[in-house]
């Protein structure tokens, strides 16, 4: 049942994109309402589809593949869904959601990863706090990365001064560069956080804390491309297209955590 509501999920999600897309290009306020409603109800299937696979297995979905990418794209619609409320623009889905389907396309092709149990040494309430800490935090990136792409393609717009005309209609510089560092500021204490119970998980479970795991390893690279970012916002003041452009290259680090990393290479994370 849970794989039911997930493929319902995933096309209303296709649905969303589609109309996303129409109302970037057409700038009918109409289509993006229509965006956000598919998104919606895509949303509450996907997270059905979720409570449904906690019931059955009884467990925290940390167990495979599958489940953990599926919950990455969840959280990175939740968190979208809730940048849409406060901004009041619908303009960020055509750039959020086809990484939304990338992610549910990517858990889709993990099915074949399932696996049946966790390891004993991984369960409890320190494996739960780890993988959802890294899920949002690496969300929180997605939103991040997002902005910043927005933001290159409006100063590009601009600086071609096609200002009337076939241009899209984006928000101001000013409003992305602020999307993306709240959602920077969002994901880096959420993913150390989450990193640091991982390390700690890991020597109580295999006796040390770095063990040349894979996943692990491009989790220590996003944090420190988005740790390296979010410093030199602070001290040195970089906004505009250094931040965007750094923001947009570490969203490669974000997806090859989630979605390369059993495609490429195997290693302990069972998920």
């Amino acid at each position: 049942m849970d794989l039911i509501l997930f493929y319902l999920a995933s096309a209303f999600y296709f649905v969303a994109a589609i109309q996303y897309f129409i109302h970037l290009a057409t700038r009918r306020r109409l289509m993006g309402q229509v965006a956000t409603w598919a998104t919606g109800v895509g949303f509450l299937f996907h997270t059905f589809s979720l409570a449904e696979r906690i019931g059955t297995t009884g467990r925290s979905l940390a167990g495979n593949p599958y489940e953990v990418v599926s919950t990455f794209a969840w959280a990175v619609l939740l968190l979208y869904l809730l940048f849409e409320l406060r901004s009041r623009s619908h303009l960020g889905g055509a750039f959020v959601l086809p990484l939304a389907l990338l992610a549910m396309l990517a858990a889709a092709g993990s099915r074949k990863h399932f696996t049946a149990e966790l390891d004993p040494a991984l369960e409890g309430i320190w494996l739960w706090a780890h993988v959802k800490l890294a899920i949002f935090g690496n969300a929180a990136f997605v939103i991040a990365s997002a902005a910043g792409l927005m933001y290159l393609l409006q100063e590009r717009q601009l600086k071609s001064k096609r200002l009337r005309g076939r241009t899209l209609p984006l928000p101001s510089l000013e409003t992305l560069d602020r999307w993306s560092y709240v959602s920077l500021g969002l994901g880096f204490p959420l993913l150390t956080l989450g990193m640091l119970m991982g390390f700690i998980r890991a020597g109580s479970a295999w006796g040390g804390y770095l063990m040349a795991d894979p996943r692990q390893i491009w989790s220590l690279i996003t944090w420190l491309i988005y740790g390296t970012l979010l410093a030199a916002r602070i001290s040195r003041g970089w906004r505009g297209r250094k931040a965007a452009l750094l923001s947009v290259a570490g969203l490669a680090a974000v997806l090859l955590t989630f979605g390369g990393v059993h495609i490429f290479s195997k290693g302990l994370h069972a998920f």
